[in-house]
């Protein structure tokens, strides 16, 4: 998630050279502050007596004698260092010895500045900044220092903040800063380039002046040329001298060149060996550094590989090493040194580090360390602390206890310190909060507190987060969310104060921070965030840079920017010309990288096309490679998808077959991989999912799965699930398992009808919020359950179920007839509630007319064999669906199934529609006849089935009840259909009319002994 989470922490970084007081007296050794650790100040002051190529006149004073008569303790009284007399000694000396000045008085008038903030423990303020910069306008150096005077000066300068920029930026002081920062850094150049090398140039003063380079830039002076061209002339010196460095240079040089690469310096062959130089020096001086060094190095090496650095044998040998030095001196790391230690360690894990046993039981020993130190740690160790626990358990750190406490032990401080955390610190904050949540971590009370204390600091601060701040900021929060997160008042003024910003800094954005953002607001929208003009915004303006940076996003992004659009556009997002391009954009790469998606990655992806081509999108020919391409992997990675991969991708290959997607031997390779593991986790699924792969059964069921053991195993599997998941299911699920088990028809036993349907019904029934579509799955679901258990009505028990199951299929009927739907399916529906409760029908639906050629053939055959018969063809009764045949002289209706009315075509397993299509016959009065289109196959077996129906025929029609006869019947099963019926345009006539037609009198109402439906079969 973040490139650069965390940098180096601490106090201002003081490098090796640490000049003496004014007057040139050696004073010892002291500690000092770099960076990112303590380090030893060595003594570099300019010597006493004249160097090399420098006299003066006896009557001359000494150089350091004048400049010693005007100095004052400049730790005590910064007004001395500011005076005029000062800066104007230094130009009396420079004009009178002209070319044989050496820059020595120079270099000591700066270090005493250093010295001074030294003893403040802060860098120059702006107020401090602003009156020296005016005296030092005075302040001239040329070519003709000599080295150590350079280094001094330079290193001295950038350590006091010299040159910091304080925003807002004062041009005076800037202009200043640059022109002194100019002639010092061509001084350099000339003095590293000279031919032959000049004598005087030494270890020590390379390493200050690459600190100083590094510390330049993390002050905010921007990488000019000038900057490039001294780090470029330095550099060849590193390799050179590479033998005469201690582990104090080394420390500080891996050091700033890993800060320089941070901030743009490139890899070029120069820094490849500078850098290669220095690890050897680290190994071969592996024993000699202390705790700070140690923390130095693993942060440099951590932020090297973030920035490109490869991971050599050399490298990783080097890493090994200090983490080995790191279990042996545990007890001597600072606040600073811990904090930069599991900072280094999680960055170097987040790019490609094993996580072995040494590494976890290093990670181990420090971290007792941050609770014991948690009142010591300032605002910037906490958020690096907090980012790199994150980290870690977000790339398979345990969260062990001692992990938990420490975490727990540091929220409390970003409670208390939130004033002082900067925008970055914030950003990282929040990030962690989300990650850590994300992997497990508990919602406790404390937790939550810090996030609603880090909120209202994004919206004042939201002016200072630079784009992968944003990005992050962003992401984090909707990660928090999707985890349980209140949209509470604070929460959605930041969101909105950062959105304004991405259409901003659109232009900023790296392919990262696009794909981030994308998801993000996908996120936010999907768990309820309001589609404000500003957030609409913020997608159009990222889109365009999707199809513009196409060609530089990794799987993850692809996978991530495809799966957020989808479910933009299922959440409302207009399909805009910007959208269609990005996804078009996208699609091919999806081909192109194949074989490096993970599998989260190809259940994203295949969620993500299947839900764009159900909500409009074209399938081109790039939707159907990008899905080829993606199937094969589903096979190749079955054993890695968890179960709500597993659930995805069932969903999302059924969606797509739904759609149009041909059943290719690749997708049934996939769905047949998969179902296996639908058994298997079974007790794993959530009650989403198994209402979503229930859908997903009776979906492919329709569209001709093959009825094999693993897919009954599947289906029985997830419906022993539901009534253990009773009490977590929401409305929307209950009309999908309701519409589901109803699809598959006699593929459901009956006794799991019985036990389920009702359980489903009473749970939907206490629902006053449903949807119209969640109304009409369920009505259509309660009828087909009551035509399963109508055939037994008799029995007490199923009588009294199917009287509750009418109850509550009334109060359906009376909800969705009241919503005056204009979708003909659901026209359908209310025909066929109605023709079962016995209602009159409140609409005329309307059928399109679908004679087949079995259809055709089959009556035109009757008819040649019985003339005098009168058959009707599509006709509606009851304001149902069109039957096929209708003998009204006898009150005999003909169906002639065809494989889409069985359960995977088996011609045995009678599916929902057709099941709940002859039980609203036969309760309407009809004899229904069922003649499977595979007795068809030879014109004997149509024969015997015409002498049937001719042995039918002889019976009266007056003295019996509804029958169901099915020709060539075997066994019984259970299956699915779409909820949609095909019917026809025609006259529509109950039994009644019928009775009434033939006779030319009403029919007598009496009342008749209710007979048991009989159900013969009839073989071909």
């Amino acid at each position: 998630m973040d490139r650069s989470s965390a940098g180096i922490s601490g106090q201002y970084a003081r490098s090796v050279n640490d000049c003496n007081r004014l007057g040139g007296h050696a004073a010892s050794s002291r500690r000092g502050r770099y960076r990112h650790a303590t380090v030893r100040q060595l003594d570099d002051t300019p010597r006493t007596k004249p160097r090399r190529n420098t006299s003066y006149r006896s009557s001359d004073a000494g150089p350091s004698q004048n400049l010693q008569r005007r100095s004052v303790n400049p730790a005590q009284d910064f007004n001395a260092l500011i005076k005029q007399e000062i800066m104007d000694d230094l130009v009396s000396q420079s004009d009178r010895l002209g070319h044989r000045y050496d820059g020595r008085n120079h270099s000591w008038y700066a270090n005493s500045i250093k010295k001074y903030t030294s003893a403040a423990k802060r860098a120059l303020n702006r107020a401090e900044q602003s009156l020296l910069t005016g005296l030092l306008q005075n302040f001239t150096v040329t070519r003709r220092w000599d080295w150590r005077s350079l280094t001094t000066t330079l290193h001295s300068l950038t350590s006091a903040g010299v040159f910091t920029l304080h925003k807002p930026v004062d041009e005076r002081v800037k202009c200043t800063q640059a022109d002194l920062l100019s002639t010092l850094l061509d001084a350099i150049i000339f003095k590293c380039n000279q031919k032959p090398q000049a004598r005087d140039i030494d270890a020590r003063g390379i390493a200050n002046l690459l600190w100083a380079m590094a510390k330049l830039m993390a002050n905010g002076q921007e990488w000019t040329p000038g900057l490039k061209a001294t780090v470029a002339a330095l550099l060849p010196h590193v390799n050179a001298q590479k033998d005469q460095f201690n582990t104090q240079h080394i420390a500080n040089l891996l050091w700033a060149l890993a800060k320089l690469v941070d901030n743009g310096q490139a890899w070029t062959p120069r820094l490849k060996r500078a850098v290669a130089a220095l690890l050897f020096q680290v190994n071969a001086q592996k024993d000699q550094f202390n705790a700070q060094g140690i923390a130095s190095l693993l942060w440099a090496l951590a932020k090297l590989v973030d920035n490109g650095q490869k991971r050599i044998p050399e490298f990783k040998e080097v890493v090994a090493t200090l983490l080995s030095h790191v279990n042996a001196q545990k007890d001597q790391f600072n606040t600073q040194d811990i904090a930069n230690l599991l900072w280094a360690m999680a960055k170097l894990v987040d790019n490609g580090l094993e996580q072995t046993t040494g590494l976890k039981a290093t990670i181990a020993r420090l971290l007792p360390h941050v609770n014991a130190q948690k009142d010591q740690f300032n605002p910037q160790h906490i958020a690096n602390l907090l980012w790199a626990m994150a980290k870690l358990v977000d790339n398979g750190q345990d969260q062990t206890s001692e992990l938990n406490e420490a975490v727990a032990a540091l929220l409390p401080h970003v409670k208390v310190q939130k004033n002082q955390f900067k925008a970055q610190g914030i950003a990282n904050l929040l990030w962690a909060m989300a990650k850590l949540v994300d992997s497990g971590q508990d919602w406790a009370p404390w937790l939550k507190e810090t996030v609603a204390a880090l909120l209202p600091h994004v919206n004042a601060q939201q002016n200072q987060f630079i784009p992968q701040h944003i990005a992050n900021l962003l992401w984090a929060m909707a990660k928090l969310v999707d985890n349980g997160q209140e949209r509470t008042p604070e929460f959605k003024e930041a969101v909105a104060a950062l959105l304004p910003h991405v259409n901003g800094q659109k232009d900023q954005f790296n392919p990262q921070d696009i794909a981030n953002l994308l998801w993000a607001m996908a996120k936010l929208v999907d768990n309820g965030l309001e589609r404000t003009p500003g957030l609409n915004e913020a997608v159009a303006a990222l889109l365009p840079l999707v199809n513009a940076q196409q060609n530089q996003f990794t799987p993850q992004h692809i996978a991530n920017l495809l799966w957020a659009m989808a479910k933009l556009v299922d959440n409302g997002q207009e399909r805009t010309p910007g959208l269609n391009e990005a996804v078009a954009a996208l699609l091919p790469h999806v081909n192109a990288q194949q074989n490096q998606f993970i599998p989260q990655h190809i259940a994203n992806l295949l969620w993500a096309m299947a839900k764009l081509v159900d909500n409009g999108q074209e399938r081109t020919p790039e939707l159907k490679e990008a899905v080829a391409a993606l199937l094969p992997c589903v096979n190749t990675q079955k054993d890695q998808f968890n179960p709500q991969a597993i659930a995805i991708l069932l969903w999302a290959m059924a969606k797509l077959v739904d759609n149009g997607q041909e059943r290719t031997p690749e997708l049934k390779e996939a769905v047949a991989a998969l179902l296996p593991h639908v058994n298997a986790q079974k007790a794993s699924f959530k009650s989403q999912e198994i209402a979503n792969l229930l859908w997903v059964m009776a979906k492919l069921v329709i569209h001709g799965q093959e009825q094999t053991p693993e897919l009954n195993k599947a289906v029985t599997a997830l419906l022993s699930q539901v009534n253990a998941k009773k009490d977590q299911f929401i409305p929307q699920h209950i009309a999908s398992l309701l519409w589901a088990m109803a699809k598959l028809g006699e593929f459901v036993e009956l006794n799991v009808v019985k036990s389920t349907s009702e359980l489903l019904v009473y749970q939907i029934s206490q629902c006053p919020q449903l949807s119209q579509q969640d109304i009409s799955m369920s009505l259509w679901g309660v009828l087909v359950c009551c035509a399963r258990l109508s055939p037994d009505a008799n029995a007490n028990a199923n009588a009294n179920k199917n009287s509750l199951l009418e109850k509550h299929m009334d109060a359906l009927f009376t909800r969705l007839k009241n919503a005056a739907p204009n979708d003909g399916d659901e026209q359908s529906i209310i025909a066929m509630a109605a023709s079962w409760l016995g209602r009159a029908c409140p609409i005329v639906p309307h059928y399109q007319s679908n004679m087949s050629k079995p259809h055709t053939a089959f009556r035109d055959q009757l008819q040649s064999c019985i003339p005098s018969l009168k058959i009707e063809a599509e006709r509606s009764l009851n304001s149902l669906p069109p039957v096929d045949l209708l003998l009204p002289d006898h009150n005999i209706i003909i169906e002639i199934q065809g494989p889409s009315h069985y359960v995977c075509g088996d011609f045995k397993t009678r599916n929902g529609s057709t099941l709940l299509k002859v039980a609203l016959l036969q309760k309407a009065g009809f004899e229904v006849i069922e003649i499977p289109t595979n007795t068809f196959w030879t014109p004997d077996s149509i024969k015997r089935c015409i002498d049937q129906i001719k042995t039918r025929l002889d019976i009266p029609p007056q003295g019996h009840g509804p029958v169901s006869h099915k020709i060539g019947w075997a066994d019984e099963a259970n299956v699915t259909v779409d909820k949609g019926c095909q019917s026809s345009d025609h006259c529509y006539l109950t039994a009644e009319e019928h009775l009434e037609k033939q006779t030319g009198k009403p029919k007598k109402r009496k009342r008749k002994r209710k007979k048991k439906p009989i159900t013969s079969s009839l073989s071909p």
